[in-house]
């Protein structure tokens, strides 16, 4: 593509384990995200030349960014077939791509590393085939920061917007809902009061207020029952921050997920 075409940012839900990989009745519980995942790349009308992807399942005490030329996979989860712990998504890494990153998260005064050693988790390889299935595109993972503070994670979204400019897809892959201790139909009031919140928030408010709002998220309805932890949900403030000026839309939502989960995902720019 060409640089002067500037790439939106988005926030996904990225489902359960390994559910691309699966078939059955687990599988049918993702057509709707599949379906929303498959017309990413034709919504962006250019082939980016790489993503890069913040997923909910990796945090380490600094902004670390994967450095490796053929990354590895991890699988963490647990409980599934056997099969799914030998899958492969061998996605090329982009090493070039990893030291802008860390140039980037430099200049912004955050702290940065490379890791040569990290593989692709499932928050990132779960969103990657169904929108990239023949795993050409090349794919960087940027960890979160241990401490899940949202002002940090927007102002690394700040430091990374330049990328839109440059052919670079960039994702924050989690949840919009993640209790795992309450889903299904019991997540059906929380998870529809932190939803309409979040839309609001996200869709209608200016930028400025939505930024204000996402530094207060835990004054949401619902949302520490929503988030306990907030892994899944820190993804969404970096997209944010590196479209911060710009306006938000729905590209996925259903109200009962899994049996009674509320889930979206979101578009910026």
């Amino acid at each position: 593509m060409t640089g002067s075409t500037r790439l939106p940012t988005y926030f996904l839900s990225h489902g359960g384990g390994p559910w691309p990989y699966m078939d059955g009745p687990f599988r049918e519980n993702f057509h709707a995200l599949e379906v929303s995942l498959k017309r990413i790349p034709q919504e962006l009308g250019a082939t980016p030349r790489a993503v890069l992807m913040i997923s909910g399942h990796w945090e380490t005490p600094g902004f670390e960014v994967m450095a490796a030329e053929r990354p590895g996979m991890v699988y963490d989860y647990g409980g599934f077939p056997p099969h799914t712990y030998q899958v492969k998504y061998p996605a090329p890494g982009d090493p070039a791509l990893a030291r802008r990153v860390l140039a980037l998260i430099e200049s912004a005064g955050l702290p940065g590393a490379l890791n040569e050693s990290q593989g692709f988790d499932h928050g990132a390889f779960t969103t990657m085939v169904p929108m990239y299935p023949a795993a050409e595109m090349p794919l960087v993972q940027l960890s979160l920061q241990q401490g899940y503070d949202p002002a940090a994670h927007l102002a690394l979204g700040r430091a990374l917007a330049p990328l839109r400019d440059e052919g670079i897809l960039i994702v924050g892959s989690g949840l919009s809902y993640h209790n795992l201790r309450a889903f299904g139909p019991a997540a059906k009031a929380a998870s529809g009061a932190f939803d309409a919140w979040l839309q609001q928030t996200l869709l209608r408010e200016s930028p400025e207020a939505r930024s204000a709002a996402l530094l207060r998220w835990s004054d949401a309805p619902a949302a520490r029952l929503a988030h306990p932890r907030e892994d899944h949900l820190l993804p969404l403030m970096v997209a944010v921050g590196a479209a911060e000026g710009e306006t938000g839309s729905l590209i996925y939502h259903e109200a009962a997920f899994m049996g009674g989960v509320t889930a979206s995902s979101f578009r910026f720019g």
